[in-house]
């Protein structure tokens, strides 16, 4: 009889390792179970805000994906029994020989007062579209992008969201009137990677980009218009926020999180295992020490598929996770840099910096077709 091997959610992490899974071990049966019927890369959100490509034009249907051995459901995950792999949606009940977690992070904006009522975010694809409405109307005045709590996925896109904003101002002729502030906890864009942060910063100054790091928003006041930090306030007319993530309300009430930091799910660093047998969470809920982003999430599947093959095949589990990712971030005016990042494989992280060319625009896209192709067994349009 088959193994079944269950993924809540199809991000990254959990498309990559139904992915490998099909390739390499053929006597499984693969559920893959997400809410919702598509899926979009999220760096696509960008394209929705900045372009003219709808929130359709960037899903990805996961009635595509056909994957031999590889079963998707769209279903609500209602409660999680890690001691049991019990899993039960608003559909069906399942109790697999191997549960995989791959939920990613919600978000949190009502953990910063004020930024419901008054103000704008481009984490989620109806936010993306949400924000370019009203930039459609904006003309003049002060903008702050602020990074509301960390850790938060993708640590490049606030910066490349003011500097595409700067070029959208710029071709809209409007960008003398406006003024552009990014304010972070964080005390520079990319910590792990000095080159990147020298380059961002670099970038942002060049177009009369004020930075604030190392300050924290509290809250807003949605009647002044106001950003309240840990020493003063910003007046903006229009506030764009990067919010508070957290684990999903389903994985919290798992007890899944027990000994992680920060609320998220604690793991075997080596291999991204739980403390429950037969259980792995990986990507943005997992307490891993690498950023969010979905290629460590990409990278973590395929340590798990290697994890789950020495089980079934009872041999030795030698290989370990590497926490290795390649980032593509935007400059504007179809440049694109890039950082290659190694937090795991050795005395300590690595990430050297490319900088930004067409050459790399070229890539990311490609970055994109392969992936679609691999999941999905398409390329992109």
């Amino acid at each position: 009889m088959k193994k079944t091997v269950l993924i809540l959610g199809a991000g990254f992490g959990g498309l990559e390792l139904a992915a490998q899974l099909s390739d390499t071990l053929a006597d499984l049966h693969v559920i893959l179970i997400d809410h919702n019927d598509g899926f979009t890369f999220g760096f696509s959100k960008l394209d929705v805000l900045f372009t003219n490509r709808t929130p359709e034009d960037v899903r990805i249907p996961y009635a595509e994906l056909t994957r031999p051995g590889v079963e998707f459901r769209q279903e609500r995950i209602t409660s999680i029994d890690p001691a049991t792999r019990r899993v039960v949606t608003d559909q069906s009940d399942y109790q697999p020989d191997f549960l995989v977690i791959a939920l990613g992070a919600d978000y949190e904006p009502e953990a910063t007062p004020g930024f419901t009522e008054d103000g704008y975010d481009f984490y989620t694809v109806d936010g993306a579209a949400r924000l370019r409405d009203r930039l459609a109307e904006f003309t003049s005045g002060t903008i702050v992008l602020g990074v509301l709590s960390v850790p938060f996925k993708c640590p490049p896109a606030p910066y490349e969201a003011v500097l595409l904003l700067h070029a959208h101002l710029v071709e809209r002729g409007i960008r003398d009137a406006v003024t552009i502030k990014v304010i972070s906890p964080m005390p520079s864009p990319i910590p792990v990677s000095p080159e990147t942060s020298e380059a961002l910063i670099t970038a942002m100054a060049e177009r009369c980009i004020i930075y604030r790091p190392e300050t924290k928003i509290h809250s807003l006041d949605p009647n002044q218009h106001l950003a309240h930090t840990d020493t003063d306030t910003e007046p903006y007319d229009l506030f764009i926020g990067i919010p508070k993530h957290r684990v999903p309300d389903v994985i919290d009430a798992s007890g899944l999180t027990a000994g992680g930091n920060d609320g998220w799910i604690a793991v075997d660093p080596a291999t991204l295992a739980t403390k429950h047998a037969g259980v792995y969470a990986i990507g943005d809920c997992a307490d891993a020490p690498v950023p969010r982003a979905g290629v460590y999430a990409e990278d973590a599947a395929g340590t798990v598929a290697a994890h789950i093959a020495a089980q079934l095949h009872g041999t030795p589990f030698t290989a370990k996770y590497s926490g290795r990712g390649v980032c593509y971030i935007e400059f504007g005016d179809g440049r694109v840099g890039k950082v290659d990042a190694d937090f795991l494989s050795g005395s300590k992280p690595t990430a050297p910096f490319i900088g930004p060319s067409t050459d790399l625009a070229d890539e990311k896209a490609e970055f994109a077709v392969t992936r679609r192709h691999r999941w999905f067994g398409r390329s992109a349009s």
